[in-house]
């Protein structure tokens, strides 16, 4: 089914598929407990463990193409002093996670080339910075319920925040209708081009 080339990088990729979903996680409950909210770390998921975060699914859907999801961290916004406020910072803590990761690696690479001369660390490295990239763009967009749409919450009026939760809850299946449509990589194109120029400067 897969070339020798082709299962070499797909084995390369779970490590960093792995690290991928659960420094995004880990972020997001490491900055929610911050703000005041005990639930992630109630919950067990204020964690480096990946199986305390691993959805299979959305951990097969970023391994193959390069975009997927794990188990979202519950969050309680009644913790929070500003609610609107605190909930995009929770929600955007797992996209810096993951550019931060790529960024890391990805000045590895260009400073300390010797680190990567043979083939598998040179896979294990692009994986590292292009599935955290991939991982950051699909959850930036403003699509419920990828963080991404936690932005909305900054400029919707309080009226239409009732309809906005609706929405969320049937969210998956938007996502799914576009995944079947072959839209995702239309919309994420710009922005992994974007990221990539930004770990790379």
């Amino acid at each position: 089914m897969f070339g020798r080339f082709d299962m070499m990088e797909l084995l390369l990729s779970v490590p960093a598929v792995l690290w991928a979903i659960t420094f995004h996680e880990y972020c997001h409950a490491f900055v929610a407990d911050r703000l005041g909210d005990r639930t992630p770390a109630m919950m067990g998921r204020l964690t480096l463990n990946p199986l305390a975060h691993l959805d299979p699914i959305g951990a097969l859907m970023l391994l193959v193409f390069r975009f997927g999801w794990a188990k979202p961290i519950p969050v309680n916004s009644r913790y929070f002093k500003n609610p609107r406020r605190d909930i995009v910072l929770v929600s955007l803590a797992g996209i810096v996670g993951n550019l931060l990761t790529a960024f890391i690696c990805a000045q590895l690479a260009m400073r300390v080339p010797s680190l990567f001369q043979t083939p598998g660390a040179r896979g294990f490295i692009t994986a590292m910075i292009y599935i955290n990239i991939g991982l950051a763009a699909f959850n930036i967009l403003p699509i419920p319920p990828l963080d991404g749409s936690k932005l909305l919450y900054l400029v919707l009026p309080y009226n239409w925040m009732n309809g906005f939760h609706w929405l969320e809850r049937y969210g998956m299946f938007v996502l799914l209708g576009l995944m079947l449509l072959g839209v995702f990589p239309i919309l994420m194109a710009p922005l992994v081009s974007l990221f990539a120029w930004i770990v790379f400067i």
